[in-house]
């Protein structure tokens, strides 16, 4: 069939932007992206959201798509292979599989999907653009084949963003990978802006590979790469936090849109908190009763425990952890997923006195509404894994963090929290009750962390208020869109 433009477009006809988003089928790239799919359906565009069929058969049985369908009805949501198995469990251990796989065989399935979208009775009438994440770099391909503009979405933060591209130049300098016996606490100079700010062991998860052209590696350094083709980049951060990196991202970008954070950004616009679709639970079903258990705790007295949605533990990573909570004397509020526990034979088998501790001042959930509990006046703190989104959150909620990262950008964002922004402790590379306890203490006393941390969730929440950066951000990126949806008219009009 030959495309053509649709000949019955008048140029009086107001213009509706369809924008198609593609997230990297993960909870942490999911989330954001779906929340600014709210946002642009808020401003009246039309929207179609493109999961995995894994991720989308989750999010059936963790959100109301018949509600948001109602608020929302030029939204849809619609799938594609990520080419793995069903019972594959898409965790941190297997996370490379997903990756290679999301890249190789979601291609056709999406193409086929982005044609078939813009077949409108039998003529071509392109979706007005694409906001596909920064590390599924086929959609570019796909979009320059298809003359569909593209928009990247980094679900990193700016100073990660900014590391990735420098990862050739790692290499280069024999910084990376690491070889032999390496000091992990030496300093990196070769990044510009951050000289003397990140040691070795700051550098991406990724850095710790054996080999320069190791798959995984080279697949960051292509995908990084091929961001700049695309029209701009959208980042999920704010101006007040991340200047500076922002301002170096534009020697790589002409349009940088800096969102941050998305989940106020969202309540400014719909005017109440209640209008957004929770997306805390986005895959997994929240257990709400740990906010009744908060009620009942002093302000700032409760530690806040979480690593994510991919992050798992040995059995004696659960003990050191365990033990240190308990150690330190405060209440806490534990987020422990049913998969989160790496060769589970014997970790039922838990000391008696942890136990009693737990029930006396613990709670243990196995999901909790997350920006609900760090905006809670009972949390004092945060132990995460530094996740961009958990990050992102708890400065916005005014939450100092203990930092625990694993993999991908968190070794970068836990140093940030630590040494750049001083909002809280890096832990990396150690996991020792005496070592939990003592800095879960020192951050539930620390006046100083705090008077930082809410200076910083101060920042925050300006910039998501009317005439805040990240507001003013968005409405440029709705104009940009709702632009390049007239451009994209006024061709197919002179076309016909």
């Amino acid at each position: 069939m030959v495309l053509r433009p649709n000949r019955s477009s008048t140029m009086d006809q107001p213009v509706v932007p369809h924008v198609v988003f593609l997230p990297f089928p993960a909870q942490g790239h999911v989330k954001p992206m779906l929340m600014l799919a709210e946002l642009l359906s808020q401003a009246g565009f039309e929207a179609t959201f493109i999961n995995s069929n894994h991720i989308q058969h989750r999010l059936e049985h963790s959100i109301n798509i018949a509600t948001m369908y109602r608020r929302f009805p030029k939204f849809q949501f619609r799938s594609v292979t990520d080419g793995l198995p069903s019972d594959h469990p898409r965790s941190s251990s297997s996370i490379v599989q997903l990756l290679i796989s999301a890249r190789d065989e979601t291609r056709t399935e999406f193409r086929n999907l982005l044609v078939n979208l813009g077949q409108k009775n039998g003529r071509w009438e392109p979706p007005t653009c694409i906001i596909a994440d920064g590390i599924m770099s086929f959609a570019i391909d796909i979009a320059e084949e298809l003359t569909i503009p593209v928009i990247t979405f980094r679900t990193f933060s700016a100073c990660c963003t900014w590391t990735y591209f420098h990862l050739t130049k790692l290499i280069e300098q024999g910084e990376v990978p690491f070889q032999g016996d390496v000091d992990m606490d030496k300093t990196i100079t070769c990044i510009p802006g951050l000289e003397g700010t990140l040691r070795c062991r700051d550098l991406p998860g990724i850095c710790r590979l054996k080999e320069a052209n190791d798959p995984l590696l080279q697949f960051f350094i292509k995908e990084t790469a091929a961001m700049p083709r695309a029209y701009g980049v959208i980042l999920n951060t704010f101006d007040g936090l991340e200047a500076s990196m922002v301002s170096k991202l534009g020697s790589f970008f002409s349009k940088i849109y800096t969102l941050g954070p998305l989940q106020g950004l969202f309540d400014t616009f719909a005017k109440s908190p209640s209008a957004r679709t929770s997306f805390n639970g986005l895959l997994w079903k929240e257990d709400r009763g740990c906010i009744s258990w908060l009620d009942f705790h002093p302000s700032r007295s409760v530690i806040y425990v979480s690593f994510g949605s991919l992050v798992c533990l040995v059995r004696d990573q659960l003990l050191e952890f365990w033990h240190g909570l308990v150690n330190s004397g405060k209440p806490f509020l534990w987020v422990l997923r049913s998969d989160s526990i790496l060769g589970e034979d014997g970790v039922s088998e838990v000391p008696l006195e942890l136990k009693a501790a737990t029930e006396e001042r613990g709670c243990i959930v196995d999901w909790a509404p997350q920006e609900e509990v760090l905006a809670h006046p009972a949390i004092g703190g945060f132990l995460t894994h530094s996740g961009w989104n958990s990050t992102l959150e708890s400065i916005f909620a005014g939450v100092p963090m203990i930092c625990w990262p694993m993999f991908a950008d968190q070794q970068v964002n836990s140093r940030c929290v630590s040494e750049l922004w001083k909002i809280g402790f890096d832990m990396k590379d150690k996991c020792e009750r005496a070592v939990i306890e003592k800095l879960v203490r020192d951050l539930m006393e620390s006046d100083e962390i705090v008077k930082s941390t809410d200076e910083f969730a101060r920042m925050a929440r300006d910039s998501v208020k009317e005439g805040g950066s990240s507001y003013s951000n968005l409405q440029k990126l709705i104009e940009d869109i709702k632009s390049i949806s007239l451009a994209g008219k006024v061709s197919s009009s002179n076309a016909e």
